[in-house]
């Protein structure tokens, strides 16, 4: 199923997304199209022509499904989730999977409705001035950490030093937003905070997502507190995650009293206990769990908003030649990776952009390999490879979804020589070796973002800690660097899909699709809702009567 999500603008920074469809898939049992979204990604656009930005409290749209007969309050769910928390601590959480989860417990100044709209969260409002030079955020009145702490300035300044990296006493496990390092000053003001940059940056919004914490707590990574619809109940490693109805929440209250995320070993345990009943959520459905799952669950469908790709080290033999990357290019069958992991769902892409950010995305790079057998072996043959190569892909276990897109890929691969074999790692070893080791040959994942353009590029700067690929390009990061840098929307964008092109070129990474995102969901709940970042929203979600 091919998605076009067309940018819509509103008063600010705004996302449109597809518009929801209750219509069942004629092709699939019990398959219901959903609201776009999930895995963090967006894009932001600014109001062309005016010198003040703002985001109200007003322009806040609630996702919480209007209170009618039909719906119930309390009671408590157990949602399956495949992989460990990394971390409790909301600064310190690398992988999106622990992301997803902690959403329940923490907020930002800002925060992501299910139509992609920035709205206020801690904060009431926000206005950007001078040109993206200023972001003035006034602080909701009473808003309540889960210890019963009232939310002040000296929190909020705290987090996000705390963030960019910027405290005298900085923790050297805190993840630092790289996007705050322009930020060269934050200050009081009579009703909140003012963040004052360094240069001017019309994308920064996007990342005061980031998590407010109190100035005066430092057990966040046994006993995390944050301004969530939910607050922190326990945790096991590779168990359970489980928390509770926060009744002090200042926005729309949660419906259900208490849910557990439970950590899988994988997704077939996950299914075997969807099929068994024991869980009534899991978001990460295989296209044939979906078929055996008719009349036992409903099954929706939404976009991931992630990158899908077979990732080479472009640092090592053979990879470091771009003509062996091209050739795995044009080796690939994208769309029949789609049919079999897929059942069709999804969008093929031929760069590190999403479809769903449509100002920025340039969909003539889809057809830049088209699959091309002759021209693969041609390539490899001037590289020096006529008889092809054996190289490795680890893939994390715990996603059955890259597994399966694995194999079919390793089939692929296989008609032009190459010899591709799968190495499936814990998701642990996978963040030390791969992401921050830079110890593999190749390897497939979803990359995620925030809603900001450059975010999605972001592991693709030569200096990016990020950049697990080892990707250097001194014309992408001048360009890349341009792109954040301008004020001017158009130019923005068209800076932005130079990068893309780059990409591209460069067979940077083998690009294969934005995946569909198929959740099954107990028949007796209601209100499950996708956005377009990567969590798992449970204040929306309720039993039905």
């Amino acid at each position: 199923m091919k998605k076009v999500l067309l940018f819509m603008m509103l008063l600010t920074f705004t996302v449109a997304l597809c518009a929801c469809s209750g219509d069942t898939k004629k092709d699939d049992p019990k398959v219901t199209e959903t609201p776009t979204g999930t895995e963090n990604v967006t894009g932001t656009e600014d109001v062309t022509g005016t010198e003040t930005q703002t985001g109200t409290e007003d322009q806040q749209v609630s996702d919480q499904t209007a209170v009618s007969d039909s719906v119930s309050y309390g009671g408590e769910i157990v949602v399956g989730i495949s992989q460990d928390l990394d971390s409790l601590d909301p600064h310190k959480a690398v992988a999106a999977g622990t992301k997803e989860v902690l959403y329940n417990i923490f907020e930002g100044l800002i925060k992501v409705d299910k139509d992609g709209n920035f709205v206020p969260a801690v904060a009431a409002s926000y206005e950007i001035t001078d040109g993206g030079l200023k972001y003035n955020f006034k602080l909701r009145d009473n808003v309540k950490f889960h210890n019963g702490k009232v939310v002040t300035a000296d929190d909020v300044i705290y987090s996000l030093k705390r963030a960019a990296g910027k405290l005298e006493t900085s923790d050297p496990e805190v993840l630092t937003v790289s996007a705050f390092s322009i930020i060269s000053e934050i200050n009081k003001t009579d009703d909140g905070v003012q963040v004052v940059l360094s240069e001017p940056n019309t994308e920064l919004i996007g990342f005061f997502t980031s998590s407010i914490i109190p100035c005066d707590y430092d057990d966040q990574a046994k006993f995390p507190i944050g301004t969530g619809p939910f607050k922190f109940v326990s945790f096991e490693p590779l168990v359970s995650f489980v928390m509770e109805k926060n009744n002090d929440y200042y926005g729309n209250q949660a419906y259900l009293d208490k849910v557990t995320f439970r950590i899988t070993s994988g997704g077939d345990s996950a299914f075997m206990e969807l099929l068994a009943g024991s869980i009534d959520i899991f978001p990460y459905l295989t296209n044939e769990q979906a078929v055996q799952l008719q009349g036992r669950m409903d099954v929706l469908d939404g976009s991931m908003n992630l990158v899908q790709a077979l990732f080479l080290n472009n640092a090592v033999k053979p990879f470091d030649d771009v003509r062996v990357r091209q050739a795995v290019c044009y080796a690939l069958d994208r769309n029949e990776i789609v049919n079999v992991t897929a059942g069709g769902r999804g969008d093929v892409i031929g760069t590190n952009m999403f479809p769903s950010f449509a100002k920025y995305y340039d969909g003539s790079l889809v057809d830049t390999y088209n699959t091309n057998i002759d021209k693969a072996k041609e390539l490899l043959a001037e590289a020096g490879y006529p008889d092809g190569f054996t190289f490795t892909i680890k893939i994390p276990s715990v996603y059955d979804f890259h597994v399966k897109t694995g194999q079919v890929i390793v089939s692929q691969l296989a008609k032009v020589g190459i010899n591709a074999e799968i190495q499936l790692v814990d998701w642990g070893v996978w963040l030390e070796d791969v992401y921050m080791g830079r110890k593999h040959d190749a390897t497939i994942i979803g990359l995620d973002s925030q809603m900001a353009p450059s975010d999605v590029l972001r592991f693709y700067p030569s200096d990016s800690s990020k950049n697990f690929m080892n990707y250097s390009n001194t014309q992408f990061d001048e360009v890349f660097e341009k792109a954040k840098a301008a004020v001017d929307e158009s130019e923005k964008a068209a800076l932005y899909k130079q990068c893309e092109k780059i990409l591209t070129d460069d067979a940077a990474a083998a690009y294969i699709q934005s995946p569909s995102q198929m959740v099954a969901v107990n028949p007796q709940l209601g209100g499950y809702t996708f956005y377009p970042i990567y969590v798992q929203d449970m204040s929306t979600v309720y039993f039905k009567k």
